[in-house]
């Protein structure tokens, strides 16, 4: 017999879909479909979350690059041509500007305050689908990924929400509604390895992009990666935080090999401000400090080194 769904009163969620229905409910309306058109006629698109009531968007850099007319489409229907405000291929993140106002805009949280194997959700529009929502959780954290023009991005987060074309640039969000990544890549060749730039890098990048239009910044030559120290250790350096910066590879002639920076060093200090997470040290690598000299204190073989590098200009 037929139900009469009149006598079913609506059941609350279970907490997993709670999460996730109110991360969507909270964020996707602030989640667009961009669409990239180049001179050569030829088309791309991919998604945006705007973090700002007036219009101001972000989104991976290769979404727009290269494009000549950008457009952004809500998802109540409406559609407003963007204007790209800056562009970071370094991080692969751009910012876009709608001219509109009262536009519904997510917060972003804290990337750093991340664990391994929480919740999250991915939102935004894969192969041209409106305001799609895939969920899973946080697989690692401090993963280096390469960007399009080459440089490797550090501090990524990899999750097993899945992805697809058209995702690139869309939220990943934590059960609170809150941004913490911007997703970026998927491997397509394998299940469940997905990618997302951190939210505090995002941050950093945008301000910077607003302010302007770009990011120079220092260079000094090596990839590193977020790693926690001994608990004994670390209250023997007296650390805020457990955590610190280990250097992955010192590229030959590079500020850091010239220095005398090895692979396999813990940096602990950069400038006389503590480095806890290979973001500390981005946020640290102003375009002022090139050329000039820097002390760096590093942990070797269980004994603290003092070493004064002279970073490059990254043009």
């Amino acid at each position: 017999m037929p139900y009469d769904h009149a006598e079913w009163p609506d059941e609350p969620l279970d907490p997993y879909s709670a999460q996730v229905a109110h991360a969507f409910e909270t964020v996707g309306p602030a989640v667009v479909h961009i669409s990239a058109r180049q001179a050569n006629g030829r088309s791309g698109s991919g998604s945006g979350v705007i973090f700002a009531p007036d219009g101001y968007l972000i989104t991976n850099s290769h979404v727009v690059a290269g494009a000549t007319r950008l457009s952004a489409s809500l998802t109540d229907g409406r559609q407003f041509e963007a204007r790209l405000v800056g562009d970071d291929p370094a991080t692969d993140l751009a910012v876009l500007r709608l001219d509109a106002t009262g536009l519904p805009h997510a917060e972003f949280g804290r990337s750093s305050r991340l664990r391994v194997g929480q919740l999250v959700v991915a939102i935004g529009n894969p192969l041209g689908f409106q305001a799609t929502v895939t969920a899973g959780i946080v697989s690692a954290l401090g993963r280096t990924l390469r960007s399009p023009n080459g440089r490797l991005i550090e501090s990524v987060i990899q999750t097993d929400a899945p992805l697809n074309p058209g995702n690139s640039g869309g939220a990943l969000v934590d059960g609170r509604g809150r941004v913490i990544g911007v997703n970026t890549a998927m491997i397509g060749q394998a299940q469940g390895l997905c990618f997302a730039i951190g939210a505090d890098t995002a941050v950093d990048v945008t301000t910077w992009l607003m302010r302007d239009g770009r990011v120079r910044r220092a260079r000094l030559g090596l990839a590193g990666q977020t790693t926690m120290l001994d608990e004994r250790l670390a209250r023997r350096l007296r650390r805020d935080r457990g955590s610190a910066v280990t250097i992955s590879e010192a590229m030959a002639g590079g500020p850091a090999a010239r220095a005398g920076l090895m692979t396999g060093d813990v940096m602990l200090e950069f400038g006389g401000k503590p480095v806890f997470s290979v973001d500390d040290l981005h946020r640290l690598l102003t375009a002022d400090i090139a050329g000039s000299e820097v002390t760096v204190v590093v942990l070797r073989r269980a004994k603290l080194e003092t070493l004064t590098v002279r970073p490059d200009l990254d043009d």
